[in-house]
């Protein structure tokens, strides 16, 4: 919370600050399990046509029969693999960089590691607040929110955690 603490203006204080839920963070790993899902159907699928088209010998084991894979299978296998560990770090640099706030004058919604992208936007200029909230976000108290403002377009905000008191703290904010 660097970037929201350090552009305080005088007599600003923070009334809440938006955090992601949990959930978001077990789509990042979730999207390394993938990786490596596809991976082994790759090679695993690579093994059984080589098998079938009687490439190996029927007996020979799994892990012998990798070796004699073509490289290209081997490198696509691998390349399945990083994608998931890419997609996991960037969700990972996104949720590390990200700063969502309330003080009693202003919404901020900062993103960005080298650039830096701020979104801010007049307590008194807030139009409405349209939480986006799926099925599992109901079950599991997560959602969006889609913040309107008078001449400023529409910010989305990303998934976070409890959007129902986030929602309720731009209402607060605005009441002071």
């Amino acid at each position: 919370m660097l970037y929201v603490e350090q552009s305080l203006g005088p007599e600003e204080e923070l009334v809440h600050v938006g955090a992601f839920h949990w959930m978001y963070t077990l789509q990042a790993f979730m999207s390394i399990v993938w990786g490596m899902v596809i991976s082994l159907m790759i090679v695993v699928g690579a093994v059984f046509i080589y098998k079938k088209m009687g490439w190996f010998p029927p007996d020979l084991p799994l892990h012998e029969g990798i070796q004699y894979l073509h490289p290209g299978v081997r490198i696509g296998a691998f390349v399945a693999f990083v994608l998931g560990l890419l997609s996991f770090a960037q969700m990972m640099v996104i949720k590390a960089t990200t700063e969502i706030a309330i003080t009693n004058t202003r919404l901020v919604y900062k993103r960005g590691l080298v650039a830096r992208h701020v979104g801010e936007m007049s307590i008194d200029r807030i139009e409405g607040v349209n939480v986006l909230q799926t099925i599992l976000g109901r079950i599991f108290n997560y959602g969006r929110l889609a913040i309107r403002g008078m001449g400023i377009g529409e910010v989305v905000l990303p998934p976070i955690e409890d959007p129902i008191t986030f929602r309720q703290a731009i209402e607060k904010a605005r009441a002071i």
